[in-house]
């Protein structure tokens, strides 16, 4: 049914933006301390592939949920809520640190963590402006990697032995729910949402749901094995933590490019563009020798990667009803999800390992640039061939 979605008149961006900040960073901090504290918690290295794939199972499963619980709380009281469920499993996996238990806890990371993703989307895109969503998608994309590049500092300064860092990000996490706890009269005041059905997925942008899926297909393995690969494979050494912030810091610093550029051009054009930037950062991995080449790989990585995803979900929201920004939020995390999952399994095919990390990335991103390039072209010939309406 048609729905109608009220907001008050000038709620800020504050709240959503100063609890997703905190989370990044001990979500950044956690991201590379998982699979670096195994050995030391006498578990199986090859258990980072698994709590990555575990973490975006639930992503996905917390994704086929999410909107019923925004209708009934609202956007603050789910934020609170989500956050705490993510702050209660590092809790549990600081008390009982078994690798069983760690991937059932990742599983419901992931479907709280999908929660936190929606309800801040919905929440800074429920402006009727389409500039203001771009512009205001790129200051969600900055605090998230703004957040996830400082964890990553946070690593460096804290380091992955014991329970310290931990607890740590524990901490990060109930103090990211203090934000929408305190800010009372800041959430968007919904009085009904339009529900999209799963099948709708084929009904969007392709394009725009393609986008997403990679997104998810690159940035699942990058979050979970890139850490193990330039610690063993790239030389990095002492240098990972710093090359992690290097490529998240540059995910957040393109983003006000990218929402400039995907609002006065094709943002098919553009998704292919930032693939083809991709391929690049892969062949520069792959041939960097010294600190300063690997660094230049993470720059045109993060660059490429990060931007991927809000450029996909703003074009999915193009020319929508606010009624259902929620929804297509909510599916479009789906599709990303579901490449998440996907990614690390891809990159272990075989048992290759994280050697293979960046064949694969390589991969994924030339066929998506020309994908992209191709969908976009055809789309301008369409336009081209198609008479103004009347003339027909």
């Amino acid at each position: 049914m048609a729905g109608s979605v009220v907001s008050q008149g000038r709620y800020g961006v504050r709240v959503p933006v100063g609890g997703l900040f905190l989370f990044a960073i001990a979500a950044g901090y956690l991201m590379s301390l998982l699979p670096l504290s195994l050995p030391m918690l006498e578990m199986e290295s090859a258990m980072a592939a698994w709590l990555a794939s575990a973490f975006y199972a639930g992503l996905l499963f917390g994704a086929l949920w999410i909107e019923p619980i925004v209708r009934v709380l609202g956007h603050r009281r789910a934020l609170v809520l989500f956050l705490l469920i993510v702050a209660a499993t590092v809790a549990l996996m600081i008390a009982l640190p078994s690798q069983w238990l760690w991937l059932g806890l990742r599983v419901v990371a992931g479907a709280a963590t999908a929660g936190v993703f929606v309800v801040v989307e919905s929440w800074l895109l429920l402006v009727e402006d389409e500039r203001q969503r771009a512009s205001r998608l790129g200051l969600y994309m900055a605090a998230l990697y703004g957040g996830n590049a400082l964890g990553q500092l946070l690593m460096s300064q804290f380091g992955v032995s014991g329970m310290l860092p931990f607890l740590l990000v524990l901490a990060l996490l109930v103090l990211a729910a203090l934000p929408p706890l305190l800010g009372r009269h800041c959430s968007p005041l919904v009085q009904q949402h339009h529900q999209l059905p799963l099948s709708s997925l084929g009904k969007l942008k392709r394009s725009a749901v393609l986008g997403c899926m990679i997104s998810g297909l690159i940035l699942g393995p990058m979050y979970g094995l890139l850490p193990v690969y330039l610690s063993h494979y790239a030389s990095a050494g002492e240098l990972t933590g710093m090359m992690m912030a290097v490529l998240i810091f540059a995910g957040m610093a393109i983003q006000p490019l990218t929402g400039w550029l995907s609002a006065r051009m094709s943002k098919t054009l553009l998704l292919a563009l930032l693939s083809s930037l991709g391929t690049l950062a892969v062949v520069v991995l792959v041939l960097a020798s010294t600190p300063l080449e690997l660094a230049l790989a993470m720059l045109l990585l993060g660059m490429s990667a990060f931007a991927l995803y809000p450029v996909a979900i703003s074009q999915a929201c193009d020319g929508m009803d606010r009624s259902k920004i929620v929804s297509i939020t909510q599916l479009m995390l789906l599709s990303y999800s579901m490449g998440s999952v996907l990614g690390p399994v891809l990159v272990n095919w075989r048992g290759a390992g994280v050697a293979q990390l960046p064949s694969y990335l390589g991969g994924v991103f030339m066929a998506t640039a020309l994908y992209m390039l191709v969908s976009a072209l055809s789309k301008t010939r369409t336009d081209l061939v198609e008479p103004p309406a009347g003339l027909e």
